[in-house]
């Protein structure tokens, strides 16, 4: 990696580190799976997969962020 992509790594705010965003998307994932087993809310289980499925693109995404 040359020097200038390792300084721009660098100057990357502290929650889009990899830390904290694996977090939001771990818990993003958490909620779609909530919203599939839960019994009273149609369109709760209507969303559950696009939420799940936007949180594994999101841990995707995040697991390339620098640590």
């Amino acid at each position: 990696m040359s020097a200038d992509m390792k300084s721009l790594w660098r100057r990357w705010p502290r929650w889009l580190r990899r830390g904290p965003a694996e977090m939001v998307a771990t818990a993003v994932i958490a909620c779609g799976v909530l919203m599939l087993l839960q019994p009273f809310s149609l369109s709760l289980y209507t969303w559950s997969f696009v939420t799940t499925l936007a949180g594994t693109a999101l841990f995707m995404v995040v697991s390339k962020f620098p640590d």
